[in-house]
């Protein structure tokens, strides 16, 4: 609601003293002083140089009173032109008719002259290292640089070197940086390099552009040369640098304090933005007498010193400038300071935080919501629970988080919103009110021409605080801030009636306090809120209440569809295709399935299957929930008429669980069994279906029959006979062909798959797992006299004699081929059953005779072998126990070792006297192959 008037006059420097010098060191009337120069040094002392040759130090510690400490004199005909304060050589340099001279900074002793340098035009200083300077001279035409040392005791070594020569006409020295050495002259500026001495031309001067004038700018790397009424700004090499600066007359005198440079004029003093050369500040200075202005500065103070009177001034901190406007309401022009000062880094990054929350508040109270937000977006300091007090009245649960911030004072208390809008407005009828009484007042015209209404303005600031509270949500903040945030957020999302927004904060992960919110959901008829609430603070017996009760009210037509649900679930992505009572029962089953109160999921199991069976069987075999529900206590409570839910709960058990109780395996099987022979029937009743319901009838039996039969061939642990009795009249055959199999009655389960279903090829797999050839002659049995009136199967009966036929005996075979067979139809096959039995007997005796002839020959070669002599000696020894065998008994084995009689008793016939084991290292020898 501020308004935003022309920019007032920028205050950049304020006054803090003014004073007579000759007045304040008590000099008499008749001996005046004329201020030629000044010079600050840290941290308090101003030098004044005066044209009578005096020199005086002055204190500016107490700001209101500068205090005279010290004069001395340096000669009545030496006017004082430049004074150089050098603190790392504990040295004041003063330059005066031509000579330099030397002081100590509380001109306690005489001034000493520096060398026997006369006619000296110019001087600047550098000070590479803290107990060093060098200085910069031009005497006639040449350039010399003096190196000063401070030394032990107070003493100075002096040091002078040329490094320039035939230069003339300099008047005006500035040292930039190490190595470069600036001059200017009538005819121009150039620039000297103290490490080569070359010197480069920058630019000339035109003659109608008076004296040079030079002015090193902070940091060291850039330096202002003036021309006429235009300040250059090159950097150390003489390259243009930045903005130039245009002044309104030509400047007597240059200085800066950072971030401003200083120009002193005609009987005024402009201060300028140093990073673009914008003017901010005039300050008048009424001169007395006659000569120019004199400014020197040093970081926060500028001296502006005429022929007799000095004025003080100090740089206007960065946190008074922005103040300036806000007190006025001129929020432009406070945000533009702002931002200038954080480009110019004179202001810290919690300073700045600082500045915006002050400016958040300010356009707060002036009902500007919006921009109010955004700034405090923008600072980081600034703690949500500031907001809280707008939201909700204190004392409350909160009230203690709420830190006692005032800040500059410039706006009340938070106080409740709607108090705020109601003072806002009562300002505002009394702003139209002077307005039309012709009085100007600080509120934005905006306001004045088109006033809000008060709802209107409700809204906006609800909507504002919102954000505000939605981005704080993203911090890492304490749990007591975030419970504060989250429960007010729910108390403006209701205050708007924002139902979407509402189930969206609830269903997520959030930091409520269910306490707070109860009663207010509760009346307000959100009770959809309130159960998303209770879900996602574990309170789910709760929850599951609600939304039971919210699914009858659907189904009775008390409640109407609500069309949207939280955006990250799954479910709700077609939630506006779904009735209100499905998604009751969507949201209480994703409860159900992560809980593992079983109590809580047996109770409310039951409405839920009455809305969506599929439903309650996601809930029974959810894998979320850390202890798995009793099965036992689930089959008990379930609904016997829901056989699917039945059905689908002990197919998990088994097949996920690993289930091994035989009676839940049992009741599976009886179930499958049940609701395929339904199927059955159903589908063999279906006369009056079209194809296509007739082709998804028969596609759902047989996927129904084929789980049936995977179960009923997989598990050993149900009973068959009662599954047989079940199915026992039906027409499933390979389901009982497949009990009966479990059952152990070959015989019945080669008939049904022979007769019944016609399936030679499983009846002969059969046979072969059961491994006997007895099977087959069986399974020929049957088809050859399959009784109950039917035809002998005979091209049945002649496959299996050409898969089968060669294992079996023939005499078997004949005795049970009927007389009625034709001829043809088996001769083949008989004929290929006698060839092969016939080459079976032949290849038998071939194998009888080979084994014979084999036998025969090792027996030979194992004679051999044990006839054959061995020579022993008197010096032979047992390679056991190492005695001389003589005439001993002796035993040699395989690997030829030789052991007496006793060794051998004791090793037996396995281990050799070399410790070979024949048991585990065989020994095998060429001669042994059987070659005859």
């Amino acid at each position: 609601m501020g308004s935003h008037p022309a920019e007032p006059s920028r205050t950049a420097l304020s006054p803090f003293a003014t004073f007579d010098p000759a007045a304040l060191a008590a000099l008499p009337a008749s001996t005046p002083l004329t201020v030629r120069s000044a010079a600050l040094s840290p941290p308090h002392l101003l030098y004044i140089g005066t044209g009578g040759g005096k020199l005086l130090l002055f204190s500016l510690q107490t700001p209101s009173s500068p205090e005279f400490l010290r004069l001395i004199p340096i000669g009545a005909t030496r006017p004082i032109s430049a004074i150089l304060p050098l603190p790392s050589v504990a040295r004041v340099l003063l330059h005066a008719e031509g000579s330099l001279l030397l002081a100590d900074p509380l001109l306690a002793r005489p001034v000493r002259r520096l060398g026997s340098l006369r006619n000296v035009a110019a001087v600047a200083a550098s000070s590479p290292s803290p107990s060093s300077c060098s200085l910069a001279v031009s005497v006639g035409k040449k350039l010399l640089v003096i190196d000063l040392t401070l030394l032990e005791a107070d003493e100075l070594e002096v040091q002078t070197r040329e490094i320039a020569a035939g230069v003339d006409g300099i008047s005006v020295l500035a040292w930039v940086g190490q190595d470069s050495i600036f001059a200017g002259a009538a005819s121009g500026y150039s620039l000297f390099s103290l490490s080569t001495g070359q010197r480069v031309d920058i630019f000339s001067l035109p003659e109608s552009a008076g004296s040079p004038r030079i002015r090193p700018l902070s940091g060291g790397e850039e330096v202002m040369l003036l021309v006429d009424n235009v300040g250059v700004v090159t950097d150390r090499f003489g390259q243009p640098a930045g903005s130039s600066f245009v002044f309104n007359s030509r400047p007597y005198c240059i200085a800066e304090v950072f971030p401003y440079v200083v120009v002193a004029g005609e009987s005024k003093l402009d201060v300028y933005r140093r990073r673009n050369g914008a003017h901010l500040q005039t300050v008048p200075i009424a001169k007395s007498g006659s000569g120019v202005l004199t400014v020197a500065s040093d970081d926060d103070v500028v001296v502006i010193a005429t022929a007799y009177k000095v004025f003080c001034y100090r740089k206007v901190s960065a946190v008074e400038q922005i103040k300036a406007p806000l007190r006025i309401k001129s929020y432009r022009e406070a945000i533009s300071l702002l931002e200038e000062f954080e480009s110019d880094g004179e202001i810290s990054k919690d300073m700045i935080s600082f500045v915006h929350a002050q400016l958040g508040f300010l356009l707060f109270f002036d009902l500007r919501f919006e921009d109010a937000v955004n700034h405090f977006l923008l600072s980081e300091s600034m703690q949500p629970a500031e907001i809280f007090p707008f939201i909700m009245r204190d004392p409350n649960r909160w009230t203690d988080l709420v830190p006692r911030k005032r800040y500059w004072g410039l706006h009340p208390p938070p106080k409740p919103l709607e108090e705020v809008i109601d003072d806002g407005l009562v300002t505002l009828q009394r702003a139209l009110f002077l307005k039309k009484a012709g009085v100007d007042t600080v509120v934005d015209e905006d306001f004045l021409s088109n006033p809000p209404s008060r709802a209107d303005l409700l809204e906006l600031a609800i909507r504002n605080i919102i954000r505000y509270l939605c981005v704080s949500r993203e911090k890492n903040l304490s749990p007591a801030e975030m419970e504060g945030i989250d429960t007010l957020l729910m108390y403006l999302y209701r205050a708007l009636d924002l139902v979407d927004d509402m189930e969206k904060l609830a269903s997520s992960q959030n930091s409520c306090v269910v306490e707070e919110l109860e009663s207010l959901l509760e009346n307000s008829g959100h009770q959809r809120t309130l159960a998303f609430l209770y879900g996602s603070k574990g309170m789910c017996s709760q929850a599951v209440a609600i939304w039971r009760i919210l699914a009858r009210n659907y189904s009775t037509g008390l409640w109407k569809d609500h069309p949207n649900l939280p955006e990250q679930d799954s479910h709700e992505a077609l939630a506006d295709k779904k009735s209100g009572e499905e998604i009751a029962a969507i949201e209480a089953s994703k409860i159900l399935q992560a809980t593992s109160d079983q109590d809580l999921v047996l109770e409310h199991l039951g409405w839920v299957a009455d809305i969506d069976q599929d439903l309650a069987t996601a809930i029974l075999t959810s894998e979320m929930r850390e202890n798995q529900l009793s099965a036992e206590k689930v089959i008990a409570a379930l609904d016997s008429e829901k056989v699917g839910i039945h059905q689908r709960y002990l197919q998990w058990l088994i097949e996920d669980q690993g289930c091994d109780d035989p009676h839940y395996h049992t009741s599976y099987a009886l179930l499958l069994a049940k609701s395929a022979m339904q199927a059955f029937h159903v589908e063999s009743n279906s006369g009056e279906k079209d194809d296509k319901e007739i082709e998804s009838d028969i596609q759902f039996i047989f996927s129904l029959r084929e789980r049936l039969q995977l179960f009923l061939q997989a598990s050993d642990l149900y009973d068959p006979e009662e599954v047989l009795d079940v199915i026992e009249d039906s027409e499933l055959w390979l389901e009982k062909a497949i009990l009966y199999r479990k059952m152990g009655q070959e015989n019945i389960v080669l008939q049904i798959l022979a007769l019944k279903l016609e399936d030679s090829e499983a009846a002969e797999q059969y046979c072969a797992e059961i491994g006997r050839d007895d099977a087959y002659i069986q399974l020929l049995d049957l088809y050859l006299d399959p009784q109950n009136g039917r035809e002998p199967m005979f091209t049945a009966a002649v496959r299996l004699l050409h898969n089968h036929g060669k294992s079996l005996d023939p005499i078997q075979v004949l005795e049970r081929l009927s007389p009625d067979m034709p001829l043809q139809l088996a001769s083949d096959t008989i004929l290929r059953m006698l060839r092969a039995r016939v080459h079976h007997h032949r290849q038998g005796q071939i194998v009888h005779n080979l084994s014979r002839a084999t036998n025969l020959d090792a027996r030979l070669t194992r004679l051999e072998e044990r006839s054959r002599h061995v020579q022993l000696t008197d010096e032979s020894i047992c390679d056991s126990c190492r005695a001389r065998l003589g005439t001993k008994l002796f035993v040699m084995y395989p690997d030829d070792s030789v052991v007496c009689y006793r060794c051998y008793r004791n090793q037996g016939d396995s281990v050799s006297g070399r410790g070979r084991n024949f048991r585990k290292d065989a020994i095998f020898k060429q001669s042994w192959l059987v070659s005859r």
